[in-house]
């Protein structure tokens, strides 16, 4: 049986991924037709799929206890690659049609971002790597979105660090063992991390001013921000706790 676990769950995985695979070129080669972008974006998006197929393929073994992807990943699999779609639409000419493709994109990958978790627990599939695999693809198309909302000029430069705060708190925490540490669940992270994603779909929308655009961007921002402090102060005090009952 333990021989057989793997090869049932290998067996599923490549054809999920494979499914996904087709789904992100059709989806990307549609798009690039539709937009007049010569092919660049179909291109772009398959390397993307290419490099995000061997992330996501690779911890599977390991760290996904069950002998099928389940319904839950394919739906984190299915918005996954509308955001490596959106992501391939960075350096391309901001013209209207672009920024209504990009928003539609961003809307149906936000809106499945409730149904993986839904599905996880109506299957009883919920693991760690479904948990961070949801996670990594959330934390992807914020930054997606923020450099979008960059390059369609509906706010400053200073928009990125939406998109780049949490990975600096992952190199920070390379430095700061500290910051390794597990933190409790909090709807106060899920709000704000909703907030910020909501925030960067409406920037982006064509028919949105930037005067409205960057209001809100900067409003989600020093949400997103107040946030990570928290969580900071908290993991200072738990690890200075810990420390000296050690």
């Amino acid at each position: 049986m333990l021989d057989e676990w793997p090869r049932l769950l290998l067996k599923n995985a490549l054809r999920s991924i494979l499914a996904v695979i087709l789904f992100a070129v059709t989806l990307a080669w549609m798009a690039d037709a539709m937009l007049d972008l010569g092919g660049t974006l179909l291109s772009r998006t398959v390397v993307l799929v290419t490099v995000a197929t061997l992330l996501v393929f690779g911890p599977l073994r390991t760290h996904h206890p069950f002998d099928r992807v389940g319904a839950a990943n394919l739906i984190t699999m299915t918005r996954g690659t509308m955001v490596l779609v959106l992501l391939g639409l960075v350096g391309t000419r901001s013209t209207p049609q672009v920024q209504a493709v990009a928003l539609g994109l961003a809307m149906v990958s936000s809106a499945l971002d409730a149904a993986d978790g839904w599905a996880a627990r109506r299957t009883r599939m919920s693991s760690a790597y479904g948990a961070r695999f949801d996670m990594e693809t959330d934390a992807l198309l914020i930054l997606t979105l923020s450099i979008l909302a960059w390059q369609f000029e509906k706010a400053g430069a200073w928009v990125l660090v939406s998109g780049l705060i949490r990975y600096a708190f992952v190199i920070a925490a390379w430095v700061r063992p500290w910051l390794r540490q597990p933190l409790p669940p909090s709807h106060r992270r899920k709000a704000v991390a909703a907030l910020q994603t909501v925030s960067l779909v409406i920037a982006i929308a064509p028919f949105v001013d930037r005067n409205i655009s960057a209001v809100l961007c900067a409003c989600a921002l020093a949400a997103l921000a107040w946030s990570f402090l928290v969580d900071i102060v908290w993991l200072k005090r738990h690890g200075l706790t810990s420390a000296a009952a050690t």
